[in-house]
């Protein structure tokens, strides 16, 4: 199935591209989100009339993007959890625990955008816990992870 994408799609392409996808994907995914349209005719010169505003769109998109990413990028989260005496939490401290305290610091976060591709932290100390904010925009949080007295 040939589609054309509206906005970036991780892995297969930028706005405008037109792509083979498979026609489940396609049918189920990309067009009820709203992110590609069928390659037809009427379709592909539909496209060409709205592209500048969606590309207008965009652009307006990945800048609201890098100035969350900023505000993102400037803050400091405290978790607090219990531990052993060697730091070990009893637990860990995941995606949904980083996005909670970043909402209880006044900022939106969501679980989702967090990337920790090592696992949940099972232990105390400083990490720098990377964010994908947008598609194209990442930045990274300091977080401290300390032990209940």
């Amino acid at each position: 199935m040939d589609v054309i994408l509206l906005e970036k799609v991780h892995n297969l392409g930028g706005l405008g591209d037109r792509v083979r996808v498979r026609p489940g994907y396609g049918r189920n995914f990309l067009v009820p989100q709203g992110k590609a349209v069928a390659a037809t005719k009427e379709a592909i010169a539909a496209f060409e009339e709205r592209r500048a505003e969606l590309e207008a769109a965009q652009a307006d998109a990945v800048a609201k993007a890098e100035a969350r990413a900023a505000k993102l990028g400037e803050l400091s989260l405290r978790i607090t959890r219990k531990a052993g005496a060697e730091g070990k939490l009893f637990g860990s401290v995941g995606t949904a625990d980083i996005a909670e305290a970043a909402i209880a610091a006044g900022l939106e976060l969501e679980k989702q955008e967090v990337l920790m591709p090592e696992g949940p932290l099972r232990h105390t100390g400083e990490f720098d816990v990377e964010l994908n904010v947008d598609g194209e925009v990442r930045t990274s949080l300091h977080l401290e992870v300390v032990a209940e007295e």
